[in-house]
């Protein structure tokens, strides 16, 4: 009998599975990010080619998931939106 091997990966559950990359960011099939330390373009091959700089927004337009932009809150949390309108907080 083999052993159970339980690992999380990133953008399981309810987020669907990797959609793709934002930098080193996990873009979730919901369209959220992963809140994975992992690194996104390490774990799919694409290591070595140059991450986007992050743009921080300070108003919710033009910081959709995906885009390579994203916003701060008030309490000064990183985030983006989903396409749903709901905030994706990045890990910090």
């Amino acid at each position: 009998m083999l052993p159970a091997v339980a690992a999380n990966q990133p953008c399981s559950g309810k987020k669907g599975g990797i959609a793709g990359c934002d930098g080193e960011l996990f873009l979730c099939r919901d369209g959220s990010i992963s809140g994975s330390k992992q690194s996104c373009s390490a774990v799919t091959g694409q290591a070595g080619q140059a991450t986007r700089p992050q743009t921080l927004l300070r108003s919710g337009e033009g910081c959709a998931c995906g885009s390579g932009s994203f916003c701060t809150g008030p309490r000064g949390g990183v985030y983006c939106l989903t396409p749903s309108g709901n905030k994706s907080y990045k890990r910090q």
